[in-house]
């Protein structure tokens, strides 16, 4: 790894980092928070997944996190969103496909399918890289994420569920196969086979069968992508009938925006750390 910065923060290490993917055959960028408790003993660790046109700064310098991960002894990793370089594919007019919004997935479509394994890396080429390179419990993971980055901590958890403990979510894409936020994005990397698409929705994956103990999922009424991208009631109804344990908490007058998560990133942290 190269090291791209290093400050000192609530007596823990914020970092951010670069490296030579296998998985997305560019070069990718991540942030580390590691808790001053991580000199002495191995720390759970949260992954958060941020949102389209968003890198892992984003949530760095706005998520607000520090304070709250330091008490709790939390290593928190956030990735990017999608391969970067000028050799990967891209789109210049469409926010919603290309680098910025890599939607989680693992393409198999060209040109996408080289570069945009986004699932690959995140469940498997950078949890290696973390276990090797820090005092982590990876025993210990949850996971959450705003936006599409929330969409893709829901689907990761009910894949998964024997590798995270917890999920939560800010404002998450629900049912992209549904979505014309997502829908676009999923025909490039996934072709136009909508059975391929359901494989990468959170609301098709409760249909299908798939599991997890219990979401907590914040979102805001003055949100102005709700109506159209997201969508928070389609889970609702998907979990009705099954096992699984939804909080959904709809606040009046927040938007989409980082003053929104940062508003709640302290409940979610404790949420997180009471299950991991």
């Amino acid at each position: 790894m190269n090291i791209l910065s290093e400050n000192t923060a609530f007596g823990g290490m914020q970092a951010v980092f670069s490296h030579d993917s296998e998985a997305c055959n560019c070069e990718m960028t991540f942030a580390v928070f590691v808790p001053p408790q991580a000199t002495e003993r191995p720390c759970p660790v949260l992954w958060y997944l941020s949102g389209l046109t968003c890198t892992h700064a984003n949530v760095m310098e706005k998520g607000e996190y520090r304070r709250m991960a330091a008490e709790l002894g939390l290593i928190i990793v956030c990735p990017d969103t999608s391969p970067r370089g000028k050799d990967v594919p891209d789109s210049l007019t469409n926010w919603q496909l290309g680098q910025g919004a890599g939607f989680y997935v693992d393409a198999t479509e060209s040109p996408y399918a080289l570069n945009y394994r986004m699932e690959t890396y995140i469940t498997k080429e950078l949890p290696a890289l973390i276990a090797g390179s820090f005092r982590a419990d990876m025993d210990r993971q949850g996971i959450f994420g705003h936006s599409m980055g929330g969409h893709g901590a829901m689907t990761f958890a009910l894949k998964y569920p024997d590798r995270y403990r917890s999920c939560s979510a800010f404002a998450p894409i629900v049912s992209p196969s549904t979505s014309p936020w997502a829908q676009g994005a999923f025909e490039k990397y996934l072709g136009t086979d909508t059975d391929a698409w359901r494989k990468h929705d959170a609301c098709a994956l409760v249909a299908a069968g798939a599991r997890f103990p219990e979401f907590l999922i914040d979102q805001g009424t003055a949100d102005g992508f709700l109506e159209e991208g997201l969508k928070p009631w389609l889970f609702e109804a998907a979990v009705e009938d099954t096992d699984i344990a939804l909080t959904l908490r709809m606040h009046e007058r927040y938007d989409h925006s980082y003053y929104f998560i940062s508003t709640f990133m302290d409940d979610h942290l404790r949420w997180h750390a009471e299950r991991v």
